[in-house]
């Protein structure tokens, strides 16, 4: 199936299927992007960033929300 014929799959959707698919979708997205995130974060591939945000902040460029 290709992008298109999904995007006009989903334009076909009746209004209750539609939002039941963005939550689906939402529920799908979020879980990818927190397996990615763990994943880098296991790597040590946000391990430059978190040490420049802790320089900052203890510059006193930043501060706790």
């Amino acid at each position: 199936m290709t992008i298109q014929e999904i995007e006009r799959q989903i334009k076909k959707l009746p209004r209750p299927r539609l939002a039941d698919f963005r939550a689906w979708f939402q529920r799908f997205d979020s879980k990818s992007w927190d397996t990615q995130m763990a994943r880098d974060v296991k790597s040590g591939k946000l391990n430059r960033l978190a040490e420049k945000a802790l320089a900052s902040y203890k510059l006193g460029k930043a501060k706790e929300l």
